[in-house]
């Protein structure tokens, strides 16, 4: 009978199905919360550079997250091509996270140190000069704009809120840091940077 007056009351229904739905994510994501492996960073991990900050911030204004991902699976055909699968304690200090499955082109989380900087500055300005099959845009005005380093402490007093640990010395250095580098050097330092710390340590 009880089971009848829920079937035929679609609001009741609608209300018990978001709870029981809310109740099953929270038993699969609270716990997330509390296992070391997820929330700690890994061995040799450091918060990011100022440089390598707003190349981040250049690299997802630019929407490279959209065709990039970061996330290497852990199955045999991903790790022989791009590296040791991805792992959350790389990522503890990523806010927002640029984990992801899109890969209009490849994926990026093991990048750091695979070519030189050169290398990236002439695929960001043409990427067919270096990769002729490639369909990535030019980035050409990257080579021209300046940063000024006008909001780079405000971004990392910002991110220390949610546990990013950078330094008193960190912040206040960080307008100088980036003032009068062009938008390509600092992509190209995030770029340089992503899966090193896994990398370095196999």
């Amino acid at each position: 009978m009880n089971h009848e007056i829920i079937e035929k009351n679609i609001g009741l229904m609608a209300i018990l199905v978001v709870i029981v739905i809310s109740l099953g994510g929270l038993a699969e994501i609270v716990p997330l919360f509390f296992i070391k492996q997820t929330t700690e960073p890994v061995e040799g991990l450091k918060p990011p550079t100022a440089l390598q900050l707003e190349g981040r911030d250049i690299y997802i204004r630019e929407g490279c997250n959209v065709c990039h991902s970061q996330m290497i699976r852990p199955f045999r055909s991903e790790t022989e091509r791009y590296g040791h699968y991805s792992v959350a304690g790389e990522s503890v200090y990523e806010h927002p996270f640029l984990w992801g499955s899109k890969r209009t082109g490849p994926d990026l989380a093991r990048v750091g140190g695979r070519y030189s900087d050169e290398w990236h500055r002439a695929h960001l300005y043409n990427p067919r000069d270096v990769v002729p099959e490639s369909n990535m845009p030019i980035f050409p005005w990257l080579f021209t704009a300046k940063l000024d380093g006008k909001y780079t402490a405000k971004k990392m007093e910002a991110l220390r809120t949610v546990g990013v640990p950078f330094t008193d010395e960190a912040i206040a250095g960080a307008a100088d840091a980036v003032k009068g580098k062009t938008e390509v050097d600092a992509l190209v330092a995030y770029l340089q940077q992503l899966g090193t710390v896994i990398q370095n340590k196999r």
